[in-house]
């Protein structure tokens, strides 16, 4: 059975008596949607669409297909697929027949794929056969030697190869005139166990698996639904790669509503357009470098985006004047939550929030999580105003998956997790994050937050992009170095961007003093500036 390593049963009831946990999950969302609004649409993507009876009956399909072929309860499914109603759809399938499931990115290759697949001990994966000039088939072939457990190579699309299933037969195939109309109610996986297993973004080297309660994210998609005010006329756009990123809305706030979901499969500004425009979405979720794209490119004028009502944008910080620059060019709120895939979402805005609050600050927390900020000297309270953010509550996930050590590395004794964030309050009690606590500058025994001299630099008009890492110095110990991606067509020198900072009123400790022209900032998956990368960069440059 697939208990979380952290929660116990006094918590579960403690969060039920509350109200914060329930019964529901996901798979019980779909059925009732397939009863109550059949014939409205579900999930669509550039191939396909489904209404809600069609979508729940190839959720039932997939999962006695998977029972047909002998999958056990909690038998691993990886999935690297790029958007689609599949992608949606398999997490609900292997939650109804009790298996776990872990999406991945769909730009893994052997390297990554093989420690996944091993890791994990994945019975079966789920690819398509070639996507983007890659033949993930024949990777999974090449693979398939050195993983004894991997029992089954399932493709997606409407040509297959030989030695793998077909999904698209899967769910074409009346397997459930086999079974009696019951048969998977002793299989689901409840509420308080966990189906689903998401990936960290692998910062610091191969990816941790976390284990994902379904309490914690029906909790979190109700919350999100409220907050966000989504309802049954929207339209939810995912336009960042789904296996993670800003999409618990997608995936569960939106059939908590009943509203309809559009993927997207390959992200660029102008394919953002059109599927905007063609299905009218409202409610799209982006990482702030999407956002950028987006706003740069002159051929938004092109397209009618008037459907958008919000931005969901997490993933990584949003520099306040690109939000201000994106609602007035878009017309739209944008709302945000800081949260992670280790941990969930932490706190989070309101829909009716002030610019203010929503585009300068990350908000309060969600209904039933505690924040709290620790100092280097472990303490808390008023007197401490930067410190490590730490968080607790409904919203959180429970640990990672078969790693007890890396848990205990993540949660303090007494169930705190740890960020690895710094951060501070406003005088309303919104949080603010400072920056990374591990990307900190300490300059000669002074403390620079990369965060505040990149927001400032954000705004001026020849800079698109801007990432302040450290860099070794002899004398201070550590200096600063800006990474500058300037807009087409412009050139800044260095003596500029310090004469900018100065207007601004920096102080002169906190200048940097160096600066690299690049052509695009590196990313992490979940949409984050890869500073790893620049320091090393900086620190050979040296």
């Amino acid at each position: 059975m697939a208990k979380s390593v952290r929660h116990d049963e006094e918590l579960y009831r403690e969060y039920r008596e509350k109200g914060y946990w329930e019964t529901t999950t996901l798979s019980d969302l779909w059925n009732v949607n397939a009863r109550n609004y059949p014939d409205a649409e579900a999930v669509v993507d550039s191939r396909t669409r489904l209404t809600w009876r069609e979508a729940n009956l190839w959720i039932d399909r997939l999962a006695l297909g998977f029972l047909d072929l002998g999958f056990k309860r909690d038998d691993m499914l990886v999935v690297q697929l790029p958007n689609s109603v599949e992608l949606v759809l398999l997490r609900v399938a292997c939650e109804r027949v009790g298996l776990l499931c872990l999406p991945v990115l769909r730009t893994w290759r052997h390297s990554e794929m093989e420690y996944v697949l091993k890791r994990v001990e994945a019975v079966g994966v789920v690819i398509p056969w070639k996507s983007r000039e890659f033949d993930h088939f024949e990777m999974i072939r090449e693979l398939r030697p050195g993983l004894p457990k991997l029992r089954h190579v399932f493709v997606v699309g409407d040509e297959v190869p030989e030695g793998a299933i077909s999904i698209k037969r899967m769910v074409e195939s009346p397997v459930e005139q086999k079974y009696s109309a019951d048969c998977l109610e002793g299989t689901k996986c409840p509420a308080d166990e966990f189906s689903l297993v998401a990936q960290t973004s692998g910062s610091t080297g191969f990816p941790k698996f976390v284990e994902s309660p379904l309490c914690c994210r029906i909790y979190e998609g109700k919350e999100f639904a409220e907050r966000f005010e989504i309802t049954e006329r929207d339209v939810l756009g995912a336009l960042t790669p789904a296996t993670g990123g800003p999409n618990i809305p997608t995936y569960f706030s939106a059939p908590r509503v009943h509203a309809k979901v559009v993927m997207l499969e390959h992200f660029s500004p102008q394919e953002a357009f059109e599927i905007i425009e063609k299905e009218r979405i409202t409610f799209a979720g982006v990482v702030p470098a999407q956002l950028a794209m987006m706003l740069r490119d002159p051929a938004r004028r092109n397209y009618d985006l008037q459907s958008l009502r919000c931005f969901y944008c997490a993933g990584a910080a949003l520099p306040p004047e690109l939000g201000k620059e994106v609602q007035e060019a878009f017309g739209c709120t944008i709302v945000q939550v800081y949260g992670a895939m280790d941990a969930g979402g932490m706190t989070i805005h309101s829909f009716s929030d002030a610019d203010k609050v929503r585009l300068s600050t990350i908000g309060k927390p969600a209904k039933g999580n505690e924040i709290k900020l620790v100092d280097d000297e472990g303490r808390e309270g008023p007197e401490v105003e930067v410190g490590e953010i730490l968080a607790k509550g409904p919203t959180l996930v429970t640990g990672y998956f078969k790693d007890p050590e890396a848990v205990a590395s993540a949660w303090t004794e007494d169930g705190w997790y740890k960020t690895g964030d710094l951060g501070r309050f406003d005088r309303d009690g919104n949080l603010l994050i400072v920056g990374r606590k591990k990307e900190m500058i300490i300059r000669g025994g002074q403390n620079i937050y990369p965060i505040e001299i990149e927001n400032i630099l954000i705004s001026h008009p020849k800079i698109a992009q801007v990432a302040l890492v450290k860099m070794p110095d002899a004398v201070m110990g550590e200096k600063a170095c800006a990474y500058v991606v300037p807009h087409p067509g412009q050139d800044i020198a260095f003596e500029e961007m310090v004469s900018f900072l100065k207007t601004k009123g920096v102080a002169a400790y906190k200048l940097p003093e160096k600066m690299e022209i690049i052509a695009a900032l590196p990313l992490l998956p979940s949409g984050k500036v890869d500073k790893k990368i620049l320091e090393k960069d900086a620190a050979e440059k040296l």
